[in-house]
């Protein structure tokens, strides 16, 4: 007798399954990578997972809450600056100042958030884009050199491996940041596909409809503006601590827009997305000076628009249409 075709919960949960392996196999790939490339290909590799958990929390934000923020740089610095600060002026363990950097940033984006729930659509990415343009003189300014260094910036020393683990600077701070990434990825997980991202979503596509449902609109938006400015500022000291240097003019309207590219890139609404759009915002701007030395930034241009022509709906929803092609496919 031919066996009977699996229902849609056994479909479901194989599905499930074979994702939790690629997972398990992409991981794994993830903590070989380091033995395999040069110091300086891991640091590149370090910012990528840096840049992605940054993504992630402005997708948060605008891919599932539908809030559009031009300025998420300035959250970025203000976790790299508390990261600086704690460990040059407080004496303080660079792991330490990691969840700090977050707090401190959860604060001031759920502050930042509740003024802005006057403002939508376009008046709201304004609003965000003056953040970000505002950022790098506010750290300039006179009354907070004494912190930030002013023009010049704050050096950060190069945390050292624990002593029973036989690997480099660079390659510890890989992993150092992979753990981060793990978990606050998790973190997302849960959180997106459990009733706060129903509600998330829900204010996005029908905030009429949600409201009168319950859904208290105003608190879920400075929650999300708080959680995404908390991820940010995650990436922002995980990546000051990589670099081993902070500056005002590494924080310019520049890096905002930067972020803006990699969610678009990546996919919106799309946790897998952040690390295909960390790629993009990493590799694809030194691809693009290797090509050409006198117009890089025109190759850079090219590179955006064709992803932009070939997948509309980013990287990941590019893979996303290809399975589901593939499995449309006769005895698939």
């Amino acid at each position: 007798m031919e066996a009977s075709a699996p229902t849609l919960s056994e479909a479901a949960q194989l599905r499930m399954r074979r994702n939790w392996i690629a997972l398990a196999v992409l991981l794994a790939l993830a903590c070989v990578l380091p033995f395999l490339v040069g110091n300086y290909r891991v640091f590149q590799l370090t910012l990528v997972l840096a840049y992605s958990i940054a993504l992630l929390g402005l997708n948060m934000l605008t891919g599932y809450n539908g809030q559009i923020s031009l300025g998420h740089g300035a959250f970025y610095a203000i976790g790299a600056y508390t990261a600086a600060i704690l460990m040059d002026k407080g004496g303080m363990p660079y792991w330490a100042t990691i969840p700090i950097a977050g707090v401190v940033c959860l604060v001031a984006g759920f502050l930042f958030g509740l003024p802005a729930l006057r403002l939508e659509g376009l008046y709201l990415a304004l609003a965000t884009f003056a953040l970000g343009v505002a950022m790098p003189q506010i750290l300039k300014h006179q009354s907070l050199e004494h912190w930030t260094g002013g023009v010049q910036g704050i050096v950060i020393i190069k945390p050292d491996p624990p002593a029973w683990l036989n690997v480099s600077q660079d390659q510890w701070l890989y992993f150092f940041t992979l753990a981060w990434v793990v978990l606050l990825f998790v973190l997302a997980w849960n959180l997106l596909r459990g009733r706060v991202g129903r509600a998330m979503v829900a204010i996005r596509d029908q905030p009429v409809a949600a409201q009168a449902m319950g859904v208290n609109t105003a608190l879920y938006k400075s929650l999300t503006f708080g959680v995404s400015a908390l991820y940010t500022g995650v990436a922002g000291a995980l990546g000051a601590i990589a670099v081993q240097f902070v500056a005002p003019d590494s924080f310019t309207i520049f890096l905002s827009i930067t972020l803006v590219v990699g969610v678009v890139i990546g996919g919106l609404a799309s946790i897998s997305g952040a690390i295909y759009g960390a790629l993009f915002i990493q590799f694809v701007p030194n691809l693009a000076d290797q090509i050409s030395k006198a117009a890089p930034w025109a190759i850079y241009g090219v590179f955006l628009l064709a992803f932009i022509y070939v997948m509309p709906t980013g990287v990941a929803g590019f893979i996303r249409m290809v399975r589901a092609r593939l499995r449309r496919r006769p005895g698939a």
